[in-house]
């Protein structure tokens, strides 16, 4: 954080006084001071003025995938209201606002994510703005649209720094290019975040082949089994009988750590419930949950353990009684624990009671997840080669890749202020062939989400404050 900010007062004091020495061309627009200049527009119109046929051929690419995107952030968006609308008990969970803006440290407040610097920020806005607009201007160029002027803004209210590019088309001429030309401009954006994307997540792939390796397991939970409700005879002392679902559930809530007996089985703490309130799901009384183990698993009594494989191998080494030590990595320190295996019920072998398994993909953004994190084994944690800059760097390209990919899909929405709404309002055109019937389209559908995005503010809200 301290070389972050040092880092960000450098950059601050460099644009400050390059924003200064040009001020005659900045100029205000709505909340945004935008500097305007020529640069880069030969260098559009020479891009887009070569290959033809490619750009004709990339054309069809980019118009079909913005409809792509564009049912991609419907679903989103019907994903989330569904959320929001039937799950209740989920959203009392999400400690930010359902529209929150990407700010540095945003880490602090969801801690599962990695670290967001103003490094990254500035960067990350930097390579995903500027490949969006030139992009528009390209095939802008392409389509004899000329460019106007480009350049960036930034909030006068805020701190000095870079916050979007823009390239300003002749949007007369814009106007006047066929039906087709327009969707391909306008779609040309979000199909050079999504290549974007694809060229980081090359990227992201190597290095971390070539910069991290294996050097611990992780596991998911604690082991535990599932009982009936009814045969729960003892709570923390306390001799029951046939407990019901709500006192369970509230004793849930009072402690991480409660003894459970049933069927003569002691039982510490509580995992869940299975969805007609009939079983529950207990954590089993094993050495892993009696001494806390936190962290990946690096070590057995100093022997590496990088693989499942490897901590198998280790611990088949053991018997019931045996005292160990485990050395663990946690995301800010090195814990050393002493425990006593104990004899696992099902196989009368060494136990240390914890579960491994490999996570199962589940919606559009478990998938998503999914691909990312393909050249990585889940169970397995990865140790930097080069130290704090290699984490450094792997974070920087992941945050790259999802933002890339959360603006390609949002900039799709069929609303007024993205790309996305002229796009709609241009296919209902080229479907109809009514400009009423477009106008009217476009101003719906923009009133339709702009009431749903209130919706879901105003559910959170209630779920916050309540």
């Amino acid at each position: 954080m301290m070389y972050d900010l040092i880092l960000l007062g450098i950059f601050l004091v460099i644009v400050a006084t390059f924003l200064y020495r040009r001020k005659h061309n900045i100029k205000k627009e709505g909340l945004l001071l935008l500097y305007k200049t020529k640069w880069g527009i030969k260098l559009i119109h020479k891009v887009g003025g070569k290959h033809p046929k490619t750009f004709k051929f990339l054309s069809y690419i980019s118009v079909w995938l913005g409809y792509i995107l564009t049912v991609s952030a419907l679903w989103l968006v019907y994903t989330i209201v569904k959320i929001y609308v039937l799950h209740p008990e989920v959203v009392e969970q999400i400690k930010v606002p359902p529209i929150t803006p990407l700010i540095p440290y945003i880490d602090k407040v969801v801690p599962f994510l990695p670290p967001f610097y103003f490094t990254y920020w500035i960067v990350i806005l930097a390579i995903i703005a500027i490949s969006h607009e030139f992009a528009h201007g390209i095939f802008a160029a392409y389509n004899k649209v000329k460019i106007k002027k480009t350049g960036f803004g930034f909030f006068p209210f805020f701190l000095p720094i870079f916050l979007a590019a823009f390239v300003e088309l002749n949007e007369k001429q814009m106007a006047k290019k066929s039906n087709f030309g327009q969707r391909a401009v306008l779609s040309a954006g979000t199909f050079a975040n999504t290549i974007t994307a694809a060229l980081f997540f090359i990227v992201i792939w190597i290095f971390f082949i070539a910069s991290f390796t294996p050097a611990g397991v992780v596991f998911n939970d604690y082991s535990y089994s599932v009982v009936g409700i009814s045969s729960i005879t003892m709570i923390n002392g306390i001799q029951v009988n046939n407990p019901s679902f709500e006192k369970l559930s509230e004793t849930a809530k009072d402690t991480d750590y409660n003894e459970i007996e049933s069927g003569g089985v002691k039982y510490l703490g509580i995992k869940g419930f299975s969805g007609d309130e009939t079983k529950i799901a207990l954590y089993n009384d094993a050495p892993a949950i009696n001494s806390k183990l936190n962290g990946a698993i690096l070590e057995i009594n100093g022997a590496k353990t990088h693989s499942l494989e490897k901590l198998s191998e280790e611990l088949a080494r053991y018997k019931p009684g045996d005292e160990i030590e485990i050395k663990t990595k946690t995301k800010n320190s090195t814990e050393t624990y002493s425990l006593v295996l104990e004899e696992n019920p099902e196989t009368s072998k060494a136990w240390l009671g914890i579960v491994i398994n490999k996570n199962e993909a589940k919606g559009f953004s478990g998938r998503l997840f999914s691909v990312l994190s393909s050249f990585k084994d889940s169970s397995t944690y990865y140790d930097s080669r080069l130290g704090e800059f290699g984490i450094f760097v792997y974070n920087l390209l992941w945050w790259l890749i999802i933002i890339s990919i959360s603006v390609a899909i949002i900039n799709m929405l069929p609303m007024g202020i993205f790309d996305g709404g002229r796009f709609f309002y241009l296919t209902v055109l080229a479907v109809t062939g009514k400009e009423t019937w477009a106008k009217n389209s476009f101003k719906w559908a923009t009133y339709l989400f702009l009431f749903l995005l209130l919706l879901i503010m105003a559910i959170w809200a209630w779920g916050f404050l309540t």
